[in-house]
């Protein structure tokens, strides 16, 4: 990768457009967006992490999207911890970790070559607050951490002041695989779709058995953000097991 200098640069008028969502860039942020960018097409062309290859799209369907969750987090306390479940090629998680320098990051994901990428893009954009965790949510939603003489250390589950995913599928799917991590009073974000209600309905009974509640429904130019609060802790037996709550929506019936 060439110097920031060098990065591309959003489309005419897109800094503006940010800026309307109540979002503004410190110095050098915006060009560390680009040299994001940059990194997530070129390597693009080597595995499969967007479907999206023109930069002037990617601009807003990857950056504009993941920026329009900073406001919803906005209220975070200073050294937050959040962590972006199914990270893919970073987005939101790393999006967020160029513009949110206060907070610390942890990006999971199941896939190997995936991780590696985020690892070597968040290196080479110079984050140090970012964590990359190669493992699945199913798992990661059990971890506890490590007990010692002053309580347990380590650990993801109840954990994070914010969980986010854009990951594609249901949402009964999602809320299992992202409540157990956040900690009582977090906030749980979801990025969505027009299907958000319907999914929402759908979901009613996995929010009580998980003990989390609809905090409300954001509408962005890009979509809509589903936020979800924890009440209290999560239930011990979720989430269950690698591939079952995609296989079988927590609290859905069978078709």
């Amino acid at each position: 990768m060439g110097s920031l200098a060098e990065t591309s640069s959003p489309p005419a008028g897109w800094v503006e457009r940010v800026e309307t969502l109540g979002v503004s860039f410190a110095p050098g942020e915006v060009e560390r967006l680009g040299a994001y960018l940059d990194l997530l097409l070129e390597a693009n062309t080597r595995m499969n992490l967007t479907a999206i290859r023109d930069p002037v799209d990617a601009w807003e369907k990857h950056i504009f999207d993941a920026l329009t969750l900073v406001p919803v987090l906005a209220d975070l306390p200073e050294g937050a911890e959040v962590v972006d479940v199914g990270s893919g090629g970073g987005i939101p998680g790393l999006v967020l970790a160029c513009v949110m320098p206060r907070h610390r990051f942890t990006l999971l994901d199941a896939t190997g070559k995936k991780c590696e990428f985020l690892s070597e893009a968040a290196g080479s954009l110079g984050l140090t607050n970012v964590t990359v965790v190669n493992a699945r949510a199913e798992r990661v939603g059990h971890d506890r951490g490590e007990r010692g003489a002053t309580g347990r250390s380590g650990g993801h589950r109840g954990q994070y002041d914010a969980v986010v995913s854009r990951a594609v599928g249901r949402l009964a799917t999602l809320l299992e695989l992202t409540v157990p991590l956040a900690k009582v009073g977090g906030l749980i974000v979801l990025t969505k779709g027009q299907k958000a209600d319907e999914e929402l309905a759908e979901a009613k009974q996995a929010l009580h058995m998980l003990h989390a509640a609809h905090a409300g429904t954001v509408e962005t130019p890009t979509g809509r953000l589903v936020v979800i609060e924890k009440l209290r802790d999560t239930p011990k037996a979720y989430p269950r097991g690698d591939g079952e709550p995609k296989k079988s929506p927590l609290g859905v019936a069978r078709a």
